[in-house]
C-alpha cells in the first residue's frame, strides 16, 4: 500500500476496514506501506524537498527488502501500485519472477495523467501506463466501479467490481437530525486536489447566500480560497471526522465530466448518505448509480438545477429527512462493509 495504516481514505475504505474479516476466516496478513509515518507527516507540506526525497528513497529500500519475504505469502494485495514512481519492476518481480498471485486494487482512473499544481513535479516521474501491465500480470483485479472494471477487462478476464464501501455499524453509524436547532450547513469534504470541482457551484452558493442564512462548510486538509461569505473551513481530523460530517444538512459532490472523474467511486456522496444527509451530485462516474433523482438525493448538470435542488432542501426539513433516510438505506443495502463482505473475501480465494 502507498501510505501508512489509517492515514489515507482510499486505503481505509478500500481494504483496511476488512482486515478483521480476513483474520476471522483464517488469513494472516502483513501491511507494507511505501511511505513512512515521518514522510507522510511532511508529504503535502511545502518545502522539505530533501526529506521527501530521502523518504521516497527509503520506500524503495523497504520494497527491495520486502522482495526477500514475498515468497512466503499466498497472495500479494497491491493497492494502486507498489511504488509511486517509475516502471512496475516490483510487480513484475512478484508476479513473473516469484510466481506469486497479485490481487491488484484501484479506485481511480490511475492510468490517466492527472496533474495539478500540488503534484506536477511528482507526476513527471510517474509511469501511468504501467496499470495495463499490472492488470495483465495479476491473479485478480479489484475495481471500484464499472468504468474501472471495463478498462481492466481489456487486459484480463479476472477483473471484478469491488466498490468503495462505508462501515455503517462502527463508523458512519449515526443519522443527521434535520430538526436540530442551529444554522443550516451545506457541506463538502475532500482533499486539496479536488477543491477545483467546487468552482462550478460557487456562483450558485453566492446567489443563495444573499437570500438564505447558511454555512458552507469545507472539510479538507488545506484551506480553500473561495469568494463566499458563508464559507467556513474545517481542517480534516480523523478523530472528529464523523462528527464534523454529521454536522451537515446537505452534502455536495460536483465533478467535471472528464475521463479522470469518470473513474470516481462516489465516495463523498456515500459518506453523506450513510449519515442520512441528502447528496447533490454531478452526473459523472458512479454518482448516477448511487444517487437516484428525487429519491435519495439530486443529480444536477446546470447551475439552474443546482440552485433549484439546493433551494428545495434549504427550505424543507421534511424533504431533507425523506431523502436522507432513503440515502442511508441505499448505502446500508448496497455500499456498506457488511453488504460487500463476501465480495471482498472472494478476492482471496481460488474461484
Amino acid at each position: 500500500m502507498p501510505y501508512p495504516h489509517g492515514r489515507a481514505p482510499s486505503q481505509r475504505f478500500r481494504f483496511e476496514q476488512y482486515l478483521d474479516f480476513l483474520t476471522e476466516v483464517g488469513h494472516t496478513y502483513e501491511l507494507a506501506p511505501f511511505i513512512s509515518e515521518a514522510t507522510w507527516a511532511i508529504l503535502y507540506k511545502p518545502g522539505h524537498t530533501l526529506a521527501k526525497a530521502m523518504g521516497i528513497l527509503g520506500g524503495f529500500l523497504r520494497r527491495v527488502r520486502l522482495m526477500f519475504s514475498v515468497q512466503s505469502y499466498d497472495y500479494v494485495f497491491i493497492h494502486r501500485e507498489a511504488s509511486p514512481i517509475g516502471p512496475p519492476l516490483f510487480e513484475w518481480l512478484i508476479a513473473k519472477g516469484l510466481g506469486k498471485r497479485i490481487i491488484y486494487d484501484f479506485d481511480d482512473a490511475i492510468w490517466i495523467t492527472n496533474t495539478s499544481e500540488a503534484n506536477k513535479i511528482a507526476a513527471s516521474f510517474k509511469w501511468h501506463h504501467k496499470v495495463e501491465s499490472i492488470c495483465r500480470w495479476s491473479y485478480k483485479v479489484s475495481c471500484g466501479n464499472k468504468y474501472l472494471r471495463d478498462y481492466a477487462q481489456q487486459f484480463t478476464q479476472r477483473a471484478i467490481i469491488n466498490p468503495t464501501t462505508i462501515d455503517t455499524v462502527n463508523l458512519h453509524n449515526q443519522v443527521r437530525d434535520q430538526h436540530a436547532p442551529g444554522r443550516l450547513v451545506i457541506g463538502w469534504t475532500g482533499t486539496h486536489s479536488t477543491l477545483k470541482y467546487l468552482n462550478q457551484v460557487v456562483p450558485v452558493l453566492a446567489e443563495l447566500e444573499t437570500r438564505y442564512d447558511f454555512e458552507f462548510r469545507i472539510i479538507s486538509n488545506q484551506p480553500p480560497t473561495l469568494p463566499l461569505l458563508s464559507l467556513r473551513f474545517q481542517p480534516w481530523n480523523k478523530s472528529t471526522e464523523i462528527r464534523d460530517l454529521a454536522g451537515m444538512h446537505i452534502g455536495l459532490m460536483p465533478l467535471e465530466d472528464d475521463l479522470w472523474a469518470k473513474g470516481k467511486c462516489a465516495f463523498k456522496a456515500l459518506q453523506y448518505m450513510a449519515l442520512g444527509i441528502p447528496a447533490i451530485v454531478s452526473p459523472v462516474g458512479m454518482n448516477t448509480e448511487v444517487v437516484q433523482q428525487g429519491i435519495n438525493g439530486y443529480v444536477c448538470t446546470t447551475p439552474a438545477e443546482w440552485q433549484q435542488s439546493l433551494e428545495s432542501l434549504l427550505k424543507d426539513p421534511e424533504l431533507r429527512i425523506r431523502l436522507g433516510e432513503a440515502a442511508r438505506d441505499t448505502v446500508v443495502k448496497r455500499y456498506s462493509v457488511l453488504a460487500n463482505k463476501q465480495n471482498f473475501l472472494k478476492l482471496f480465494s481460488d474461484t
